[in-house]
């Protein structure tokens, strides 16, 4: 049996980033990056982590990827400060292959990122305090100076990851972050950075751009009015007091899971990873009831802007490809590589969107693929997601999108109010969802918008 401890590499870093001790393992990688093995620790990705352990004072772990000549090293690091510096232990050592992105991979990336619509800008300095903020993400003006995290509370993305803390600890830039404001925990924003560097080349922060995705102004109104949002049913304040507790079980079990503080036994490490799973299912019972609260309040409204919408189908398969990957599915978007304009609310469609890519994904069978494909008939755009499950019943194509109606009524684990509210907000933005299958023959939904006639 292979002792767990061994596999821990160790090290110490001084206030001024110099190596005071280390094993050999850290010594052959400080090497390999041209340091000396008492100069400032040179591998850029845990002198990040050892410098914002300091900077902050507490611990920090994080998965890193090193670079090598044939092989790229899987590692875990823990940075503890400790007597004015910080006390290293790295675990993990897994060799994985280098990832190579292809021109197209590259080209098609690229495409993505240009075709984004950005409402402003920000930045920050390498320990993550503003340099500047857009006044309207700081209408009471704490920044500049003030750290990111006194306006910006960052969610985790579609992976379960937080891209921002990933990219500090490599001095990288940044794509994709959702975040939401301190002060308005209903608007909702997408951060990304570009990572700076100063005259000698050191990373120096980031300067970044954010596009709104809700700015919660029903919520706001609501509140001016002393009327407090709460979901369907249920007493005022719940949702918050759930959402919380929630939150802090995910972080807690995910920490686990990660082994962020040394080896664990595999199978607590699953019971962790089973239990961040569970309160994740049970947040997004959360997030329905309070979508339910929302289209069913007198007034409820969506933005009408004008939309892409195979930007929209692009992003929606990018955000659910890895749940597709684990299923043993592929998810085919081919017909979504222009752009194509249509009239309704970007994040509601999006929204809708990441619902029936997302049921597709978990009736499509093993092996089978889900296919997308975009469509435009007289005044409507449409867009078609088809799989090869085993369908649904004619008289059943009408019952699903009834509240709290499933597919298959005997499933666990889902809220039966998915289709309701995509209906629900397609009709508010003036289109529909339709269904079309049968027993053994798939189910092929249609979310059809209002064509953008400006366009």
């Amino acid at each position: 049996m292979i002792d767990s401890e061994s596999l821990i590499a160790n090290a110490w870093i001084g206030g001024d980033g110099r190596i005071g001790s280390a094993d050999a393992r850290i010594l052959g990688l400080q090497a390999e990056a041209g340091g000396n093995a008492d100069g400032v620790l040179a591998v850029p990705p845990i002198a990040s982590i050892a410098r914002l352990a300091r900077t902050l004072g507490i611990v920090v772990s994080r998965g890193i990827v090193v670079g090598g000549e044939r092989n790229n090293l899987d590692l875990w690091v823990r940075a503890q400060p400790d007597n004015g510096g910080v006390k290293l232990a790295i675990s993990g050592w897994q060799p994985v292959a280098k990832r190579v992105d292809t021109p197209e991979h590259i080209r098609e990336r690229d495409a993505i990122l240009e075709s984004i619509d950005f409402d402003g800008e920000w930045s920050c300095d390498a320990s993550l305090r503003f340099l500047s903020v857009d006044p309207a993400l700081d209408p009471e003006g704490k920044g500049p100076s003030a750290p990111v995290t006194a306006i910006f509370r960052f969610d985790p993305d579609a992976e379960d990851e937080l891209p921002i803390l990933d990219a500090l600890s490599r001095q990288q830039s940044f794509r994709g972050q959702p975040a939401r404001l301190r002060d308005r925990s209903h608007a909702r924003i997408m951060v990304q950075g570009e990572a700076v560097r100063d005259e000698t080349g050191q990373f120096a922060g980031f300067s970044g751009r954010y596009r709104w995705l809700s700015r919660g102004d029903a919520v706001r109104a609501k509140q001016a009015q002393g009327v407090m949002p709460a979901m369907a049913g249920l007493p005022s304040g719940i949702e918050q007091s759930l959402r919380l507790p929630l939150d802090r079980i995910i972080r807690h079990a995910d920490a686990i899971a990660q082994k962020s503080d040394g080896p664990l036994r595999q199978d607590y490490a699953g019971y962790a990873a089973d239990i961040a799973a569970a309160s994740r299912h049970m947040l997004g019972l959360v997030d329905d009831l309070g979508d339910l609260e929302a289209i069913e309040a007198q007034g409820f409204a969506v933005d009408d802007d004008r939309i892409d919408l195979a930007e929209i189908v692009r992003r929606a398969a990018s955000l659910l490809g890895v749940r597709a990957t684990d299923r043993g599915v592929k998810i085919d978007a081919s017909d979504a590589n222009f752009a194509l304009s249509a009239r309704g609310d970007y994040r509601r469609t999006l929204q809708i969107l990441v619902n029936l890519i997302g049921n597709a994904v978990r009736y499509a069978p093993v092996g089978t693929a889900i296919w997308v494909r975009i469509e435009e008939a007289d005044d409507l755009v449409a867009v078609i997601v088809a799989d090869q499950g085993h369908g649904i019943a004619t008289g059943d194509q009408d019952r699903i999108f009834g509240k709290f109606e499933r597919v298959d009524p005997s499933e666990p684990g889902t809220s039966g109010l998915g289709l309701y509210i995509s209906r629900a907000l397609a009709r508010a933005m003036g289109g529909d969802i339709t269904v079309d299958s049968a027993p053994g023959q798939g189910a092929r939904f249609a979310l059809t918008l209002p064509r953008d006639e400006a366009a």
